[in-house]
C-alpha cells in the first residue's frame, strides 16, 4: 500500500468520524431541544392548573409498608389471588412458602396468625403475612355479609400458594 492510499484511507475515516460526531451530536441536540421543550410545557401546565397536582396526594393512600424478607432475585414469581368468603365461611388452618400482603376489598375477614391475635380487617385495610407462617384462622367475620381480599405473594421458588398445617402445628397456637 502506497503513502497516498494510506493517506486517502485516513482522510476517508476522519471524514467518516466527523461525520458520525455531527451527526450524534445533531441528534443530542435535538434530544436537549425535546427534553427542554417537554419541561417547559409540564411547568406551563402545572402554572396554568396548579389544582391539577395537588390533588394527586388525595387519590393515593399508604395501605401497607413492610420489609420482606431476603428472596432470590433470580426466580421471582408473584401471585395475586382474590378470595371470597360466603357469610360465616372459614378456611382451614394452612401456611403459605412466600410472604403475603392481604387486602380486604369488602365485608370484613377474621384472621389469625400463629402467636398472634386474633384480629378483624374491615374493607380498605391490609395486613401481612410471614412466609411459612402458620395461618390458624382465615374467615368471614360477618354471618350475614360477605367478604373478599385480594391476596398479593411474592415468591422466590416454584412451590405451591398454600399449604395444608398438620393438627400438631394448630394446637396451642393462639
Amino acid at each position: 500500500m502506497s503513502s497516498i492510499e494510506s493517506a486517502k484511507g485516513a482522510a476517508a475515516a476522519t471524514k467518516w468520524a466527523r461525520n458520525r460526531l455531527e451527526s450524534r451530536s445533531v441528534l443530542g441536540m435535538a434530544a436537549a431541544a425535546l427534553l427542554a421543550g417537554w419541561t417547559a410545557h409540564l411547568a406551563w401546565t402545572q402554572q396554568a392548573n396548579p389544582s391539577a397536582h395537588s390533588r394527586m396526594p388525595d387519590r393515593e393512600r399508604m395501605v401497607l409498608t413492610q420489609p420482606m424478607p431476603k428472596l432470590d432475585g433470580e426466580h421471582l414469581k408473584t401471585f395475586l389471588v382474590e378470595v371470597s368468603y360466603d357469610p360465616g365461611e372459614a378456611s382451614a388452618p394452612h401456611s403459605h412458602p412466600c410472604p403475603v400482603i392481604g387486602y380486604v376489598v369488602a365485608g370484613s375477614l377474621r384472621s389469625q396468625v400463629k402467636g398472634r391475635p386474633e384480629t378483624i380487617y374491615k374493607a380498605g385495610e391490609s395486613f401481612y403475612e410471614a412466609p411459612n407462617a402458620v395461618h390458624l384462622v382465615s374467615a368471614n367475620a360477618s354471618a350475614a355479609e360477605p367478604a373478599k381480599f385480594v391476596a398479593y405473594l411474592l415468591c422466590d421458588r416454584d412451590k405451591p400458594r398454600s399449604v395444608a398445617v398438620p393438627e400438631s402445628n394448630v394446637k396451642g397456637g393462639k
